[in-house]
């Protein structure tokens, strides 16, 4: 029941985690490169099935935290006079952690879908000679902490350890509930350059086994090496097809806005319809992920709902809050997963999370 990923699969997983990642999750990019470093040294990425994992096997879940556009130069000159670490902040977190519970880590599970926070979990698992679970706890890439299955299971979170690239590592005891540590973590990473490594819920394989979305690894690596192998005309269909969704809009970006805000990245995108889609227009608000759309004004879709941008010009996901003006795009929207459809989760993450007082409905295609 162990697999063993080969450099395809794994840049296959993080283009499905892209697009799964629905603007979130971080640039694939810069996962890669933690799955280079990874690869030249060596390591191997060993993916396993959660019901194949022993009860009493550590799991941890290790990612970055922070807002997801660059900090402005103004800011940034407040921490030249601090020290840069060579060695990579997840690592010190991991081997802090390591050390503060005196135990060895059987894998890791990613905290979401996304470019660079699941190869954080991958690279994690490599570095240690563990194993990837094939899991996640939110089956998109969401903006907090209380986005999560975890959260909406009771699981605790802490010890929670946290590092930065200045070498700064910091232990989190006795958190009351996710929406704390959220409070705490996004603080600390405001105070390192809005980047910070995290490691949390550090649990037993048996509490984590019915609280996270099984198979979602596998998932993203059948959307990844679906939309590789299709034609740019065809990748948003197929897309949309192998996820149960559709769709929802073509046409290219006419303008855009974003601004770093207690710790995250918000933004607009206006969209005007081009072919089919002439003197339409659609219009999505992000907080990291992309949040809610309108089509001509009227809600659309809103969180929990993946609402996913696909660049048609040279068929990559897009990223927030990496838009262009003229940029030809294709929207999809893909369910969202059962688990935040209760009650309990459409509060954590629909609209009212939002601040809006309509419910959440799920999008149905319009054209």
């Amino acid at each position: 029941m162990i697999k063993i990923l080969n450099k395809q699969d794994i840049y296959d997983i993080l283009y499905g985690c892209t697009i799964l990642g629905t603007g979130g999750g971080g640039e694939m990019e810069e996962g890669l490169e933690f799955i280079e470093e990874a690869l030249v040294s060596g390591k191997k990425f060993k993916l396993v099935d959660v019901d194949s994992v022993p009860d009493d096997a550590m799991i941890c879940t290790p990612y970055l935290l922070g807002a997801i556009s660059p900090l402005p130069e103004i800011d940034e000159k407040q921490y030249n006079r601090l020290p840069r670490i060579d060695q990579q902040p997840i690592m010190l977190a991991f081997d802090r952690l390591r050390q503060y519970l005196d135990i060895n880590f059987y894998g890791t599970i990613c905290c979401e879908m996304g470019g660079a926070n699941t190869a954080i979990a991958f690279y994690v698992a490599a570095m240690s000679d563990g194993f990837i679970i094939d899991a996640d706890p939110a089956g998109r890439a969401v903006p907090e902490i209380t986005h999560s299955t975890y959260y909406l299971n009771g699981l605790p979170a802490s010890p929670i350890v946290l590092a930065n690239i200045f070498g700064e590592t910091m232990i989190c005891e006795n958190i009351i509930d996710d929406q704390r540590a959220e409070q705490l973590a996004r603080s600390l990473a405001m105070a390192s350059r809005n980047d910070i490594a995290v490691i949390d819920h550090a649990l037993e394989m048996k509490m984590l086994k019915n609280a996270v979305i099984k198979g979602s690894i596998s998932y993203a690596l059948k959307l990844g090496k679906a939309f590789r192998k299709a034609k740019p005309d065809d990748a948003a269909q197929k897309i949309a097809d192998i996820g149960n969704g559709f769709v929802a809009f073509r046409g290219k970006v006419e303008d855009f806005s974003w601004k770093t805000h207690d710790g995250f990245t918000k933004g607009d995108i206006l969209i005007h319809g081009t072919c089919r889609y002439s003197g339409n227009t659609y219009k999505i608000n992000y907080k990291n992920e992309n949040m809610i759309s309108w089509l001509n004004n009227e809600v659309h879709a809103t969180i929990p709902d993946l609402i996913c941008l696909i660049d048609t010009n040279n068929n990559e996901p897009v990223t927030n809050p990496n838009h262009k003006k003229g940029m030809n795009v294709a929207v999809i929207i893909l369910p969202a997963p059962n688990d935040f459809l209760s009650e309990k989760g459409l509060q954590a993450f629909g609209p009212n999370y939002l601040g809006y007082e309509f419910d959440f409905s799920p999008a149905q295609q319009k054209f």
